[in-house]
């Protein structure tokens, strides 16, 4: 890998928005994917080009130091055995160590816990994208097959290491393309997709037991009476739509009616038709208990067809909310095990 590490290091070097650590703070090489090393992912498939929204990236040789930015990406990587040198912190919906319980959970059996020497660095994106600190972690890849990447991050990321960029839609990648192409970069495809079989399997065994969701319409929205926008709607281009929908559900007709085309995954939604929004069930995060009660009793949002029946989900707690909109292989089952009692709930009381 030091061919490839070292033209990555001269291009940052030529970056002069880019100040490069003379040291790593992440992880050693050998110690990149945890206990139990990377050995599993095949270096005979490179090099391996990857399209994406900003083109291609080309990787000559199989990544050993594997960088992230925004979500998902850093869980995929994980679930596939392969532990970032760099990662974001989780400043939404995270715990005290900057992370979530799935992730934890994966990187102790990896033996890279957070807090132990084989740790990824972690890096905050509450102001953007921290270059520096991810140059410092000496990436052979920069995983964002799941994020917002504008041009200008694509390209000031590309001086530093090749960069795996979302395939059509800023946070848009279902978490199986995510996991695809991920495998893919790392030399993992097969893994990746024994992973993503194991993963639908299991959202399709957690569903059989609420079969009260099979055919209910929905709407996974945003419902804030207090917020500056205070309905807004997720098209089928995000991951929390495509949840539900892996579950049974369908998309009520007037949101894809409404979204047929666009190629955004939230779109905004005037609160003066909100009683348009027929749909069995209605999911929202909320900031909250209190926010429930105001939504119900708010002149134009208590006007929506699953308010008035009960059928509202409403989920004040971020870290479950993260589970699902940042769904990957890591994150489902948590989010199976915590979110389905509600929809179930909200189901039933749709009738």
């Amino acid at each position: 890998m030091a061919p490839l590490r070292m033209r990555a290091l001269l291009a940052a070097a030529a970056a002069t928005a880019l100040s490069l650590s003379a040291c790593s703070t992440g992880p050693a090489t050998e110690s990149s994917a945890g206990a139990g090393g990377n050995d599993s992912g095949s270096a005979d498939s490179f090099p391996v080009t990857i399209e994406h929204a900003f083109g291609e990236t080309v990787l000559e040789e199989k990544p050993e130091r594997v960088a992230t930015v925004s979500w998902v990406n850093a869980d995929v990587s994980i679930a596939l055995g392969v532990v970032p040198v760099g990662m974001p912190i989780d400043t939404y919906g995270g715990n005290d160590k900057g992370s979530t319980p799935w992730k934890d959970a994966k990187l102790e059996e990896l033996g890279a816990a957070i807090g132990s020497d084989k740790a990824p660095a972690q890096y905050s994106e509450t102001d953007g994208l921290p270059f520096d600190d991810i140059a410092s972690t000496d990436p052979d890849v920069i995983l964002a097959a799941y994020s917002g990447l504008s041009q200008e991050d694509y390209d000031t990321l590309s001086a530093i290491a090749p960069v795996v960029a979302y395939p059509e839609t800023a946070y848009g990648t279902a978490w199986q393309d995510s996991t695809r192409l991920i495998g893919e970069a790392l030399g993992l495809e097969e893994k990746a997709e024994d992973l993503v079989a194991e993963t639908e399997e299991a959202v399709s065994a957690a569903a059989e037991d609420y079969p009260q969701l099979e055919g209910k319409s929905f709407i996974y929205g945003s419902l804030d009476p207090a917020g500056a926008d205070p309905v807004g709607v997720y098209t089928a281009n995000d991951n929390r739509p495509r949840f539900l929908t892996s579950l049974g559900m369908k998309e009520a007709e007037v949101v894809g009616g409404a979204t047929k085309g666009t190629g955004e995954f939230f779109v905004p939604w005037s609160a003066e038709r909100a009683n348009e929004l027929d749909s069995d069930v209605f999911v929202t995060w909320v900031p909250d208990e209190a926010t429930k009660d105001a939504i119900a009793s708010d002149p134009l949002l208590g006007q929506i067809p699953a308010v008035r029946s009960g059928a509202l989900v409403a989920d004040s707690d971020n870290t479950l909310t993260l589970s699902v909109s940042a769904a990957s292989p890591l994150s489902l089952p948590y989010a199976l095990e915590k979110f389905l009692p509600m929809l179930g709930q909200a189901a039933d009381n749709a009738g």
